[in-house]
């Protein structure tokens, strides 16, 4: 039983990290699996002002900070793609491309990837005016001019969100129609600074160092228009990463995990963090929040595996 593991996290972020300090000061053997870079997606966020004790922070600093602890504390760090998960069984197994691994529980920890425009200049420009996650970026455009793409209910809250802080939002979205709520269609179209651009899609995204403008095509006139903006905001959706999931384990209607709010699963021993989870909110407290809980019910579900 040596090389069996007590916890395997999935995923290097601010989440899996969280969950590697806790499983770790427990007592217990644990490893996290990361196959690029540890920080997630927070690696290339420029800047970071909303989690707690760092008024302003890049994201790849507070990533190589947080992996700094995960190193004094000699956690193993296995860099290593996932293939697929076997977790339907009391040993559970973790199987990548160049070995597997033998654990009684599993953390999943690999967050969501968003769906992005595949315009010219949205690569070039991410984190230089292009954002995915309006919580996170909209106050550093303060009384700027924005542009929001999307026709959902996150779209319109973030929409809404925005418009409290930007001179002004452009709302892009396909259809004449949003697909939201009422009531936040409604509340959007009364906003004095937001400016609906409807039928239309961003057909290029336009700077050097930073955005200066978007090219905005109408979907039935096939009119191309220049919006001068400081900032672009994509919110067109975005799904868990869990293809690599054989077992039968309980998703919601979009494909996130659903846990309880121990981080739970229905497939007892494994457990679900951060952005691949259904929760209200996706952010790098959150996250941390989330791997603190999981490592500490891992904690006890082991205990109680030992005896058997």
């Amino acid at each position: 039983m040596e090389n069996i593991y007590d916890v395997l996290i999935i995923g290097g972020g601010p989440g899996g990290m969280t969950a590697g300090i806790y499983a770790k000061r427990a007592g217990l053997n644990v490893a996290i699996i990361e196959k690029g870079m540890p920080g997630g997606a927070i690696v290339n966020t420029p800047e970071v002002s909303n989690y707690t004790g760092f008024t302003k922070i890049d994201g790849f600093n507070l990533a190589t900070k947080m992996f700094e602890h995960v190193n004094s504390l000699d956690i193993p760090v296995i860099f290593e793609e996932v293939k697929t998960l076997k977790l339907s069984k009391d040993i559970k197994e973790v199987i990548c491309y160049e070995n597997t691994y033998e654990t009684r529980s599993v953390i999943l920890a690999f967050g969501a990837s968003v769906r992005k425009l595949n315009v010219e200049g949205e690569q070039k420009l991410l984190g230089k005016g292009v954002s995915y996650c309006a919580t996170c970026d909209g106050a550093l455009y303060k009384g700027e001019n924005v542009a929001l793409v999307g026709g959902g209910n996150t779209a319109l809250e973030d929409a809404l969100y925005l418009s409290n802080l930007a001179k002004k939002v452009y709302l892009i979205h396909r259809r004449d129609e949003f697909r939201g709520e009422e009531y936040l269609s409604k509340q959007v179209r009364d906003k004095e600074n937001i400016e609906l651009v409807l039928n239309s899609v961003v057909s290029r995204v336009s700077g050097e160092n930073k955005i200066e403008s978007i090219e905005v095509t109408n979907k039935e006139t096939k009119e191309t228009q220049t919006l001068i903006v400081d900032g672009l905001f994509v919110c067109i959706g975005r799904g868990p990463d869990t293809d690599m999931i054989e077992d039968d384990i309980k998703k919601d209607a979009s494909g996130y995990i659903v846990t309880d709010e121990y981080m739970r699963t229905n497939i007892e021993g494994v457990f679900a963090i951060g952005d691949i989870r259904n929760t209200p909110l996706r952010q790098i407290v959150t996250a941390c929040s989330d791997g603190a809980i999981a490592a500490t019910k891992a904690f006890e579900y082991v205990l109680r595996a030992r005896k058997k």
